[in-house]
């Protein structure tokens, strides 16, 4: 999936400080649409707790929500679009971008996905589940990762990006409650989002093809307006 796909292949994705406090401003700026205080706008907050966890600078960030919630003069305006379709050797993808040119951006989407096949909405999307994608690391010893998901009301768990830690999935309106009660069953929140899971992601490609899926999705990935990038990749 997406996220496992960032973690195994960093070295593929562009990933430059610069470029990921970019990419982490825009989310800020948007969400900071709904109100400037992250304790009022649940959504701000967890991106807020994304951009800590990246060492986003604290200038950085404050000045990214205050642009996002208008104070510093005319809000930016970014618009969210998706795009479904498949890589090289028909592995679905969908990725999701921020903009404030749309045509200009869905130009350059069609030529990164020259080598795949970009497909209309709801052709790849009936693929994947949409879910809350909640990373944990465990506040002491002897977290236990199962009972936390049951008791915090999380769908289920699995081993996160990083060792030690814990994805907690949930159904995407209960997102900011398993938020709020991970702490209290010895999780620490370290970033938290909606996002898409493969029902049957692709097995079974060879080496050289393996490696022209990895190119194509570091390609899309590395691009100024992409946000996410899910992949209904095995492994």
């Amino acid at each position: 999936m997406g996220a496992q796909w960032k973690a195994k292949h960093k070295d593929l994705a562009a990933n430059a400080k610069g470029r990921i406090f970019t990419k982490l401003s825009k989310e800020i700026m948007q969400a900071a649409r709904g109100g400037a205080d992250p304790d009022m706008n649940a959504r701000l907050r967890m991106v807020v707790e994304q951009a800590k966890k990246a060492s986003m600078p604290r200038e950085t960030l404050e000045r990214a929500i205050k642009k996002g919630a208008g104070l510093l003069g005319e809000a930016v305006q970014f618009e969210h679009v998706t795009y479904e379709g498949f890589t090289p050797h028909r592995v679905p993808l969908i990725v999701e971008c921020l903009t404030d040119n749309v045509n200009r951006t869905v130009s350059e989407i069609r030529v990164l996905f020259r080598k795949g096949q970009l497909g209309a909405a709801g052709s790849v999307s009936w693929d994947f589940d949409h879910v809350g994608l909640i990373e944990g690391a465990p506040a002491a010893a002897g977290a236990d990762a199962e009972l936390a998901a049951i008791e915090a009301g999380a769908q289920d768990f699995e081993p996160g990006e990083e060792e030690g830690q814990t994805l907690f999935i949930s159904e995407p309106a209960d997102l900011d409650v398993v938020v709020k009660a991970l702490p209290a069953h010895g999780f620490n929140v370290l970033s938290a989002k909606l996002g898409y899971r493969p029902k049957n992601p692709v097995a079974g490609l060879g080496a050289a093809e393996l490696e022209e899926v990895e190119a194509f999705l570091a390609a899309i990935d590395a691009h100024d307006d992409v946000q996410e990038v899910y992949v209904g990749l095995a492994g």
